[in-house]
C-alpha cells in the first residue's frame, strides 16, 4: 500500500480502493479499469461477463448454507470525472491519481479524486473478499460512462 492507505481501515476497501485510484479510469476511456475488475473476478473464481458497451457484471456465489436467499444486486460505476488544477501535468488515460492523505482526509495531488464512485465499487469488491460475512448470491453490476452519457 501507499503511504497514504497504510494503516486504514477496513483494509479490504482500501486495498481496493487504491488499486482503483492507481488505475486510469476516465469517462469513455474505461478498459483498464474493467481490465481490473476482470483480473479481480477471475482470480476469486467468480463470474465476469461484460457487455457490448463495457459494462461488467461479477457474479459471486452465495456463502455455505446461504444458497437459497435471493440473488442482491450491488451497483456502481467505474468512470470518474477527470479534472486537474490548472498548473498540474497528469495524464488521466496513463496515470494513476497521487492519493495524499492529510489527516484523516485522503485527497488526490491536484486532481479529482474519483471517489464518486469508485468508493461504492471499493465496497462491493471488500465485501466479497469478507471472510466473516455470510450472504446470498451477488451481482455487482459495475457500469462504465457513467459521468459523461450513461452509456
Amino acid at each position: 500500500m501507499s503511504n497514504a492507505f497504510v494503516g486504514l481501515e477496513p483494509a479490504l476497501l482500501w486495498k481496493h480502493f487504491e488499486a482503483l485510484t492507481s488505475t486510469p479510469r476516465p469517462s469513455k476511456k474505461e478498459e483498464k479499469v474493467v481490465a481490473l475488475v476482470r483480473a479481480w473476478a477471475q482470480a476469486k473464481g467468480f463470474v465476469f461477463e461484460s457487455d457490448e458497451a463495457g459494462n461488467a457484471l461479477v457474479r459471486v456465489p452465495a456463502t455455505p448454507g446461504c444458497e437459497a436467499i435471493p440473488a442482491l444486486a450491488l451497483q456502481g460505476h467505474l468512470d470518474m470525472v477527470a479534472e486537474k488544477n490548472k498548473d498540474k501535468v497528469f495524464d488521466f488515460d496513463t496515470q494513476g491519481l497521487q492519493v495524499v492523505r492529510d489527516g484523516d482526509l485522503l485527497k488526490a495531488d491536484g486532481t479529482t479524486l474519483g471517489a464518486d464512485n469508485g468508493i461504492g465499487v471499493a465496497m462491493a469488491m471488500a465485501l466479497c473478499e469478507e471472510k466473516d460475512l455470510r450472504h446470498g448470491p451477488l451481482e455487482l453490476i459495475f457500469t462504465i460512462d457513467e459521468e459523461t452519457g450513461l452509456t
